[in-house]
Formats: C-alpha cells, sequence, structure tokens
C-alpha cells in the first residue's frame, strides 16, 4: 500500500519558483538602471546650447598604412578600437561646412611668433630686451599653416641625426660660412654634418667634455641635468647624452641664423631664449650644472644680475662651468682683440661676483674655470657680515619665473639643521631618481600632492603607455625623438617614456597650482613653464610627437582653441604625432578644427573602457610642403 502524506508538495513548488523569477526579475531590472545611469553620465552636453547636432558622428577612416603620416584604424586590436556611435549618442551639424586654413606664405616658414625679428626691432636693445619674449596681439595672429620647405625630407633617425642633418629642412648656410674655421657645421652635398665642435672646443664636443669629466666627474649619476647658456648648436648638450645628462641647452634667435633649430632637428633638446631682464622659464634649484662656452654673456655687468639668475636655477651643490674670454686670458688676449688690463678686470669682476653669492671655485685649468655652489646658505648667511651685498632675497617664490624680472639679490635656499645638510634635500642618483620621491614631495612643499600620490600616477602610466603601444607603429624604434608633454603634471609620461630613445619637454602652464615644475626637475627630467595662450619659444617643424593631456578643457575659457591647435601644428613635423585626452565634447571641437588643417585623426576609447568620460583622440599631420619660388 502507498504511503500517504499529509500534503500535495505542488503548492511549496510553485511558492519557490515564484521567488526566484522574483528574485531574477529583480537583479535584471536593477543592471538595466544602473546600465541607463552610466550610459546617462557618460553622455556629454554641449557647452553652447546653439550647437544642435542633427547627423551622427563617424569615427571611421580610411587612413593609408602607418608610417605615411596618417593613423591607421584597422591596425587597433579589437579591445581598442571604439565603437563610437553605439556608446554615444551625439550628432553633430553637417550642414556647417569645415574652415580651411590656407598655407601661410613661404617667407614665414622659419617663423617664430615670440622671437620675430621684425617685431624684435621695436623693443629696447638696453641688456638684449628685444631677443626677449615679445608675443603677437590676438588680432595679429596668423590664421593660415606655416609651411615646409619645398623639398623637406623626413629627418634622419637618431643616433645618426646628431651628426646629420638636411640641408633642404634648414636651408640656411650662414653657420657653416661664419664659423667655418671652428667646427660648427660643415655643408656635405645635400645635408650638413655636425663635427661637434665649438667657438672654443675646435678639437670636439666629446674631447671637450672629458677635459671638464678630469676635473668634476660626470659620470655616476649625480649630474643628471643641465643648462648651456648660449649653446650655438648645442653640441655640449648632444654630446652629454651618452654620458645619461640631459641638457636644456638655448641660445637667442640673432644673427647667428637657426642655432636652436639645427638643435632640434638634430633631436637634441633646445628651445629660443636669453638672458636679459626677465628670469629664465625654469624653477629654482633646477639644474645640477650650468655651462657657458664663449656665450657672450656679460657676466660682471649689472651688478652680477646674470649670475645671480645661474645661482638661482642651481642646485645646491651644482657647478658653473666658465670658458672662453676671459678664462686663460694671459694667453690669448691678442686673438680675442681686447686689452689684458680689461680682461683681467673682467674676470676679477666674476671672482668677486662669484665670492658674493658663496660660491667656491674648484678650479681654474687651461680653458676652464670651474665653480661650485654651497649646499645650504649657513655659512653663507654668515658671510654677509663682510660682503655687504647682494643680501638674500625676500618671501617671493623663488620658482615664479614667467616675464618675472630678475631681483639682485641671492635667491634664499630651504634652511636646514646642520651644516652638512642639502637645502631642499638630496637626490637619488640617475636612474633610480626617475622613479624615487622628489624631496619637493617627501616635504610636504606641494599641496595634496603625496608619495602614494606619485606611486599611483607611476602606476597609471604603465597602463596608458600599454594601451598606446596598441597604436600600430606608435613606439616604432626611431619614428620619434622629440617629444613634449603640454601639461606634465608631475612628469609621469616622461618618465614612461625615458626607456625609449626619445627626450621629452616637459610643459608646466604657468598657472598650475601646485607648481609641479621643481618636482619634475628633481626627477631628472627637464620642462618649462608657458602659457598656451601664446606661441612656444621654439621654431617650425622641431617636435614628432605632442601629448595634450586636459589642456583645452584648461584654455577654452582663456583664449581662442584654434589658435592653440595652430600653434602645435606650427611646431609638429610633418607626419608627426599629437594625442589629445579629453572629454568626448572637447574632442570633437578639436577634431573638427584640425581637419580643416590636414591633419587626420581618430577618437578611441580610454584606456579603463568606454564608460570613462575622458576619450582619446590621435591625430597625425599629413604631409605636405610650400611651393617652390
Amino acid at each position: 500500500m502507498a504511503k500517504e502524506y499529509s500534503g500535495s508538495p505542488k503548492p511549496h513548488q510553485l511558492e519557490s519558483k515564484r521567488k526566484r523569477l522574483t528574485w531574477v526579475l529583480g537583479v535584471s531590472g536593477l543592471c538595466i538602471l544602473f546600465y541607463v545611469l552610466g550610459a546617462w553620465q557618460t553622455t556629454t552636453t554641449p557647452i553652447n546650447q546653439s550647437e544642435v547636432y542633427t547627423t551622427r558622428v563617424s569615427c571611421n577612416i580610411n587612413a593609408p598604412q602607418a608610417g605615411d603620416g596618417e593613423l591607421n584604424p584597422s591596425s587597433l586590436s579589437s579591445s581598442a578600437a571604439l565603437d563610437f556611435e553605439s556608446h554615444h549618442q551625439i550628432e553633430i551639424n553637417s550642414t556647417v561646412s569645415l574652415h580651411e586654413f590656407p598655407p601661410c606664405d613661404m617667407s614665414y616658414s622659419d617663423y617664430t611668433p615670440c622671437q620675430d625679428p621684425v617685431r624684435s626691432r621695436k623693443f629696447d636693445r638696453e641688456m638684449a630686451k628685444y631677443r626677449e619674449r615679445h608675443c603677437p596681439k590676438s588680432e595679429e595672429l596668423l590664421r593660415c599653416l606655416i609651411p615646409a620647405p619645398p623639398k623637406y625630407k623626413t629627418p634622419f633617425k637618431w643616433p645618426q641625426s646628431r651628426d646629420y642633418a638636411w640641408y633642404d629642412n634648414i636651408p640656411h648656410k650662414e653657420l657653416s660660412i661664419e664659423k667655418a674655421g671652428q667646427n660648427w657645421i660643415q655643408v656635405e652635398g645635400h645635408r650638413f654634418r655636425f663635427p661637434g665642435g665649438g667657438t672654443t672646443f675646435p678639437n670636439g664636443a666629446d674631447a671637450y667634455i672629458d677635459n671638464i669629466n678630469e676635473l668634476i666627474p660626470l659620470t655616476g649619476g649625480n649630474i643628471r641635468t643641465a643648462v648651456d647658456t648660449g649653446c650655438g648648436v648645442a653640441s655640449w648638450g648632444a654630446y652629454l647624452l651618452k654620458r645619461d645628462i640631459l641638457t636644456m641647452s638655448f641660445a637667442p634667435r640673432d644673427t647667428h641664423e637657426a642655432q636652436v633649430q639645427f638643435a632640434l632637428e638634430r633631436g637634441v633638446p633646445a628651445m629660443i631664449g636669453v638672458i636679459s631682464s626677465k628670469r629664465l622659464p625654469y624653477p629654482a634649484r633646477a639644474f645640477d650644472m650650468a655651462h657657458c662656452s664663449r656665450c657672450l654673456i656679460p657676466w660682471y655687468m649689472y651688478d652680477g644680475l646674470y649670475l645671480l639668475e645661474v645661482d638661482r636655477v642651481l642646485r645646491p651643490g651644482g657647478y658653473w662651468i666658465l670658458s672662453g674670454p676671459p678664462i686663460h686670458w694671459k694667453k690669448y688676449w691678442r686673438g680675442w682683440e681686447r686689452t689684458k688690463e680689461d680682461l683681467k678686470q673682467e674676470q676679477d669682476t666674476i671672482e668677486d661676483i662669484a665670492k658674493r653669492l658663496c660660491w667656491k671655485k674648484l678650479i681654474e685649468k687651461n680653458d676652464l674655470a670651474i665653480w661650485q655652489k654651497p649646499i645650504n646658505h649657513i655659512d653663507c648667511n654668515k658671510s654677509k657680515v663682510v660682503y655687504k651685498t647682494p643680501q638674500i632675497c625676500g618671501p617671493d617664490n623663488p620658482d615664479t619665473a614667467w616675464y618675472k624680472d630678475m631681483e639682485a639679490c641671492i635667491t634664499p635656499l630651504p634652511e636646514v639643521s646642520s651644516s652638512d645638510e642639502v637645502a631642499g634635500g638630496a637626490l637619488e642618483k640617475w636612474p633610480e631618481r626617475a622613479f624615487s620621491v622628489p624631496p619637493r614631495i617627501s616635504s610636504g612643499s606641494l599641496s595634496g600632492i603625496t608619495a602614494e600620490k606619485l606611486r599611483e600616477d607611476n602606476e597609471l602610466w604603465k597602463d596608458r603607455m600599454t594601451y598606446y603601444k596598441k597604436i600600430d607603429g606608435l613606439f616604432h624604434k626611431g619614428r620619434y625623438r622629440n617629444v613634449m608633454d603640454m601639461n606634465a603634471y608631475l612628469g609621469g609620461f616622461a618618465a614612461a617614456m625615458s626607456k625609449y630613445p626619445v627626450w621629452v619637454m616637459n610643459v608646466v602652464p604657468f598657472h598650475s597650482n601646485p607648481d609641479t615644475l621643481g618636482a619634475i626637475y628633481e626627477r631628472g627630467l627637464i620642462g618649462t613653464y608657458q602659457d598656451w595662450c601664446e606661441a612656444f619659444s621654439t621654431y617650425p617643424r622641431t617636435y614628432d610627437l605632442i601629448h595634450a593631456s586636459g589642456v583645452f578643457s584648461i584654455y577654452q575659457d582663456r583664449c581662442d582653441i584654434t589658435n592653440i591647435l595652430l600653434e602645435i601644428d606650427r611646431i609638429l613635423r610633418p607626419e608627426g604625432t599629437v594625442i589629445f585626452r579629453d572629454t568626448v565634447e572637447m574632442l570633437l571641437k578639436i577634431r573638427s578644427i584640425t581637419e580643416g588643417m590636414r591633419w587626420k585623426s581618430q577618437i578611441m576609447d580610454h584606456e579603463s573602457g568606454p564608460f570613462n568620460p575622458e576619450k582619446i583622440l590621435f591625430a597625425a599631420k599629413t604631409y605636405w610642403t610650400g611651393a617652390s619660388k
């Protein structure tokens, strides 16, 4: 007989099924709700409500293979490519025609807006003020594209470029004639050759640097950053690179045509600049070494003002090297066409200024003299009883250097507790220095930036570099040499690039808060302050790769972003690349402008995925040249 049950199981099974169904539907509903909210949050709304979008944006570009100066979207992995339409329902008005920017006249091929020789004639010649930055007003800005010379060629790859450049890229023979006997530059057929010579080192920069190395140690990682004032074609900086010393070389745009342009064409760090009445655009305590080889700077004039500026940018314990007049004047005075008395007085004045700066003269041997800045100001403050001037500067920020007048006072060093302590903190040796915590961060002097934030930034750049390398050819050996980061923050991009055969100009907008350029130098990197509403102090066609993270969101309310893009086009080499990181709306604006500048581009997802509101625009400047006359 079958066993009897007191109740049927069916009602319990139905109840269980209903509960499971309710749970599944509830979870599914929540998933859909959060997906819709996430998609809504990452869809941007135009700031300018008058921009009515009527057709959908397409990012599919039929571009040639990488290496032809345009991006190749097909080279992206399936995980990296962005299906822009499916993620972002933003439409753009197709009835508005894109503005096409015409080429400028060929006379502007080497145009440097803020160091224009024609404009400079209007300014005071005292202290060479006319060679400082004098930028055009907004109504004077060119709204055309700076043309490359008619026969422009892709520059030689590094390291060959250190010694060679195409004549057609910089068709200026003036230096090869004017400095013919000093081995600066020679013309060999269709190319220039740079033997590494200089006015005071006709046997070559390499031999000259070896002479310096016998007097102070250039190897071992203690000296990493240097500044070369009045650099010529920057041979000193070029040959220091193989010793892992990174030099900021600068020279004015003067009668020695295209000095800085030659340096950059060769892949050597350089910019247009002059010691005059304004501070150099670098922070205090930036360089481990400063150098002048017959740089024609009157160090003995203006109460030592120029040496005071070198002292400001020189790190505690840093070296100043001087060769050329008046050093070794007893041997060379006839060739310099000056009297013994004149040269002796000049050197005596320099020696006196150095003493008042508390510098120690280490050695004078043959054509070289070397001084060393103290590691702190404990003894210097005591010596002021003897040397009444110059006084220590007031509490003004010593890093302020954008259109800031020089001051006839000693820039104070951070206080220390003992005479053997390095003011501001000691640095690690290179290459450990690149990823160690800079003293400005460890001391807490940069508000809101901690060692943990630096570590996070380094990790962030590891991920970004991995993502960037998915773009075909982006970091092929030799494709890029001169690189710029327009908004460098802590220098993470440059540090991540240090394993490649490139150098990076780290630019910190002058109004940044906190000001991070000093920390970038403490990492063993170089850079400068800049206002991107103005032109950069360089020649056209000097950078291969430019990184612009958040720059246009920063400047959109300060000045016309079209002018910033035209400036990027000016300083970017034909077939060069720009990486923009910004909001979708801003990137669409940038893309619409650059299409009228003969660029090709593609918008891609953020490395973290499609729901990050920040996107990436990879853009390439196409190859074109001016017409022959």
